[in-house]
């Protein structure tokens, strides 16, 4: 259990209030617009009683949660503190170790950001996330088509990685329907969908939502702006649209020789201009080089603010490559690709992936277009660019995804002896407890 479970239980009675008027606000706006505004005989009238019925639900599992922590609150026995002084001074310096944790901005995108994001907060809570808002596809692409807002499926991941919460609000939110208008739709999109409506910007969306669900560190938007991806193919045809352009080049084979976006001056926020030049870390990626990594740097403030921070610069290599995008790519090409965007010395170091896979996953991949990433180690350290090998390979369900435990371990390990410049004692120490941290 942790700290703020056994110092601070009214915390989480605030959180299941919040949650509380949520449901609150889903019953009354359904019920809104299907006495006032008479929808019963539309298609919208299934969307407004799954605002009622999710409501309740939301109320339900507030009700009961927020009794459990009343009870905490009173000592009667759901959670039975006990006061033992070794116990709360480990608990006390656990979080202290977070807190002076070094600070690390993450840039990218898709399932390798937060994948990443879920390791890396057991050892620090100075994390900003910048998330790209380029996709058009699936789910997020439908609400930003129907309803004009930013795509959420990316941030929502990433905050639910950083989330202290609750396993069945987690299943909740990651919940895709099956059936009817909203077949394929998540529950976390329309969640924050109906967070950005009563707030005063996505920003200020994003931020309620992490602050609803005890998030660890921040995760911002690159931009507010309606952005969009623009790709010239090597044969010469143009596309828009973030989840057409490797789709396109792939059926084509053809590369894409030149990414912009739309608008060109896009703003970043002044949080993540902030947060970069204030870190000790920055990680580049893992995850798709040219629709999650590079949209974020396409934004010029961001790859400038970049350039010019001290921070040690880590980029991380995926372990396969993505059809469309990097066929045939080495470790090198990734970072030849971010030095065309983004100028030289943009990257210090790259974290790459030495773990196999059997043989009939490679034979799988190969037929889809994908192969194992090569760690072209002569070329790199041509480049000057330092290399950091480690087994990240975790197979989810039949995917190659990286191991979020073991990639987190390998960048802090990195950032401390790199920049920190942690005698080894004190690293040592550092990981042993952040270790416990996640064991608990």
């Amino acid at each position: 259990m942790r700290l703020i479970d056994w110092l601070k239980p009214g915390i989480k009675l605030k959180r299941w209030i919040l949650y509380a008027i949520l449901g609150i606000l889903f019953i009354a706006f359904g019920l809104n617009e299907l006495v006032q505004h008479k929808v019963y005989n539309t298609p919208y009238m299934v969307f407004f009683i799954f605002l009622n019925i999710t409501g309740i639900f939301i109320i339900y599992v507030s009700v009961t949660e927020g009794i459990k922590a009343v009870i905490a609150l009173m000592n009667k026995g759901y959670i039975k503190v006990s006061f033992d002084n070794e116990k709360i001074e480990n608990l006390i310096y656990e979080k202290r170790l977070l807190v002076k944790g070094p600070k690390i901005v993450v840039i990218g995108g898709g399932t390798g950001l937060s994948t990443m994001l879920r390791g890396l907060k057991y050892y620090t809570s100075n994390i900003t996330a910048i998330v790209t808002v380029a996709d058009d596809g699936g789910g997020s692409g439908d609400l930003r088509e129907d309803l004009g807002i930013l795509p959420p499926g990316d941030i929502r991941n990433c905050i639910l990685s950083l989330a202290d919460t609750e396993p069945l609000m987690e299943d909740l939110l990651q919940y895709r329907f099956k059936d009817g208008r909203l077949k394929n739709q998540s529950f976390g999109n329309l969640f924050l969908a109906a967070m950005d409506g009563i707030s005063d910007n996505f920003e200020d969306a994003v931020q309620k939502m992490s602050s609803v669900l005890a998030v660890t560190g921040k995760v911002l938007p690159v931009t507010l702006e309606n952005m969009k991806l623009k790709a010239e193919l090597a044969d010469g045809q143009i596309i828009e649209g973030e989840s057409m352009i490797p789709e396109i080049a792939y059926e084509s084979k053809t590369r894409i020789k030149k990414l912009s976006i739309i608008p060109e001056d896009a703003k970043p926020l002044d949080d993540a201009i902030d947060a970069i030049r204030e870190a000790d870390a920055i990680v580049l990626g893992p995850g798709s080089l040219y629709t999650s990594v590079i949209p974020n740097m396409l934004v010029k403030e961001i790859t400038n603010s970049v350039r010019k921070s001290k921070a040690f610069k880590i980029y991380v290599s995926n372990i396969m490559t993505q059809p469309g995008e990097t066929d045939g790519f080495k470790v090198s090409d990734h970072i030849k690709i971010l030095n065309d965007y983004c100028g030289k010395e943009i990257v210090d170091c790259v974290i790459a992936n030495v773990d196999n896979i059997s043989d009939e996953l490679k034979k799988r991949y190969m037929e889809d277009g994908s192969e194992i990433v090569d760690i072209d180690l002569p070329e790199l350290q041509r480049m000057g660019i330092e290399v950091v090998k480690a087994n990240l390979v975790n197979i989810n369900k039949g995917l190659v995804r990286h191991n979020s435990e073991r990639l987190a371990e390998v960048i802090m390990q990195t950032v401390m002896e790199k920049k920190l410049l942690y005698d080894r004692k004190k690293i040592l120490e550092y990981m042993y407890l952040s270790q416990r941290l996640k064991e608990k």
